[in-house]
């Protein structure tokens, strides 16, 4: 079967390399290297890398590498259009082309840096110090706030949410939070949204902010090559799928990581984050091998467990969650959750060089079956698969 994987990311790989190699696997990537996105905020803030090239994640395994920009895709051909007007033909798709930042709002794709531009804001940072203003109170923000508050004390920083920072933590969580940009000089501006954005400044319903260097972390959005080609998608753009991970509309496509609107048994609609994506890209190459051999597909199961968040290189917060990804009163912060979320960040990637070396060996924790009740979360502890 000649299978496509468009899209490298967390859930792109893991999905290629999970794959039954009798088949013929094609990864399609608009870039020649694999970026830990989950380590960007590290990497604007001064690590020297976080990329590693496709070749090496792939080699030994047969698979081929394809680089270019997805434009387009054929469903009644069977067909992937890229760049330049190649087009790659399928009998299987698998479509992981990920998330983005959302940068509808005006100005912001003018005015601001996001870290789709980490490279440009790394050098501009480098370059001298000033105000800077991180916009978004989720964890993308908080975690990019405080790292270049620590590792950039030329720069004053401040950040911008549109309701309280860290809103989807509990009190503990917040508290620490709070404590931790006050710690490191970063200054909060709750409560206040973003009408626009113009050269150097914000325009909230709260007034003008100033800022020398504006790093947009608000909200993320999908790319839209999924609803022009009509593929089922919902409001937001996520390509809708059945217990089995495929289109419900083309049952030769297969979507995972954040662009597929994934329900999770007692949770509702995945979350989009490496936590969940590696789990439902790992799932879909299981669906794809036992349909391949004749087997029944089973439907997906995952649970939440933890959110993680890095406040710096020594500190940080790890908050328990409920099945359903609702937050509980029992958080680990400080320096042992700075190096729980370092080893998080380590078996993210490392799982994808160990699906190489022995398929099937990525592990999640499963959650009830569809139809089941909520899960329980009395007396479970986090899996190192855990994660944002």
């Amino acid at each position: 079967m000649n299978i496509v994987v468009i899209g490298a990311g967390y859930a792109g790989m893991t999905t290629a390399l999970r794959l039954n190699r009798r088949h013929r696997i094609t990864v399609i990537s608009a870039e020649s290297h694999f970026t830990e996105r989950v380590r960007l905020h590290e990497y604007v803030a001064g690590r020297p890398s976080v990329s590693t090239p496709l070749a090496k994640l792939t080699r030994g395994t047969g698979i081929e590498l394809v680089t270019g920009r997805v434009t387009e895709l054929d469903l009644k051909a069977k067909t992937v259009r890229i760049a330049g007007g190649r087009e790659v033909p399928y009998d299987t798709l698998v479509y992981a082309l990920g998330s983005r930042t959302d940068m509808s709002l005006p100005g912001v794709a003018e005015h601001t840096y996001t870290v789709e531009r980490a490279s440009e804001l790394r050098g501009r940072l480098q370059a001298g110090g000033g105000n800077l203003v991180v916009v978004g109170g989720g964890l993308t923000g908080i975690e990019m706030a405080t790292e270049l508050a620590e590792r950039h004390p030329s720069w004053s920083v401040g950040l911008v949410a549109s309701s309280t920072v860290g809103a989807g933590l509990s009190d503990k969580g917040r508290k620490h939070i709070a404590g931790a940009m006050e710690r490191l000089g970063v200054t909060m501006h709750e409560d206040t949204r973003v009408e626009s954005v113009d050269e150097g400044v914000l325009h909230t319903n709260r007034g003008h902010i100033s800022a020398d260097v504006i790093v947009w972390a608000a909200s993320f959005t999908v790319p839209a090559v999924a609803a022009e080609a009509g593929l089922a998608v919902d409001k937001k753009g996520r390509a809708r799928v059945d217990g089995t991970l495929r289109s419900v509309s083309h049952p030769d496509v297969y979507v995972v990581g954040d662009a597929g609107a994934v329900e999770v048994p007692g949770a509702g609609i995945s979350r989009m984050s490496c936590a969940i994506g590696m789990p439902i890209a790992a799932h879909a190459a299981d669906v794809i091998n036992a349909r391949a051999a004749g087997r029944k597909a089973q439907d997906f199961r995952f649970r939440y467990i933890i959110q993680c968040i890095s406040l710096g290189r020594r500190d940080g917060v790890i908050q328990m969650v409920r099945g359903d990804d609702s937050p509980t009163e029992r958080v680990l912060t400080g320096r042992s959750a700075a190096w729980v979320k370092e080893q998080i960040c380590r078996f993210a990637f490392g799982s994808l060089g160990g699906e190489r070396r022995l398929r099937g060996s990525y592990m999640w924790l499963k959650g009830p079956r569809r139809g089941a009740g909520r899960p329980t979360t009395h007396g479970e502890t986090a899996p190192a698969s855990a994660g944002r």
